[in-house]
């Protein structure tokens, strides 16, 4: 064996890696860009590493992707991550999990567990400071759903009653799980209009192309 082999080997490897590393790099910057598109949606603001991260607008995540009930989930954290878990929440987040992974039951050790398990254990606390707070649970939801979808309308629906019938006063929270998933669902139908929009478009184009080239 020559000695360029391994080192050519040697060498496609390194560009497999960087490869690798790149794509993660465009994942977490997508990711963040969508959530970042979901505060702004419902007027939350995005802070500190976040904001420096997801500089990409709206629009042009409209465009590009759509977006999972785990990050929708896991947006909630830039709008709502301060306050306490309570049972609408704990509701809400639970109808999210069921959404996601179309189980019925509340997966051992998942968001909806933790949300359940927090919001028993705050209602019992006096003092904010000592509760436990929904970016303590929605953090990296996505990667703690076993499976995960596109945000829908009947998604959001779905999430909204959960929030409004574990209310006391049956309303949803500004900014918090149903606000963010209808948010999704608002941005995912938008983004699935100007796609089909586009679609129609470019056919079109390509079917006056066709006919002048018939002509000609």
């Amino acid at each position: 064996m020559s000695q360029e082999q391994p080192r050519r080997e040697e060498a496609e490897q390194e560009q497999e890696h960087e490869s690798v590393k790149h794509e993660d790099v465009v994942g977490v910057q997508g990711s963040l860009a969508r959530k970042r598109a979901i505060a702004e949606s419902i007027g939350g603001q995005v802070l500190g590493k976040d904001r420096k991260q997801a500089s990409v607008s709206s629009e042009s995540v409209s465009a590009r992707a759509n977006i999972t009930i785990g990050e929708a989930l896991e947006a909630t954290v830039v709008t709502a991550g301060n306050r306490p878990v309570d049972y609408s929440d704990a509701a809400a987040i639970q109808a999210a999990e069921v959404r996601a992974t179309g189980r019925t039951n509340i997966i051992p050790g998942g968001v909806a567990a933790a949300a359940q398990s927090a919001a028993t254990r705050n209602a019992r606390l006096t003092k904010d400071e000592e509760k436990t707070k929904l970016a303590e649970i929605l953090t990296d939801a996505s990667s703690k759903l076993p499976s995960d979808k596109l945000v829908t309308r009947k998604d959001a629906e779905g999430v909204i009653g959960a929030e409004l019938r574990n209310d006391p006063n049956l309303c949803t929270r500004p900014g918090g799980v149903a606000a963010s998933i209808a948010a999704a669902a608002r941005l995912n139908q938008s983004n699935s209009t100007t796609n089909n929009t586009s679609g129609t478009k470019n056919n079109d184009k390509n079917n006056t192309n066709l006919t002048k080239q018939k002509l000609n």
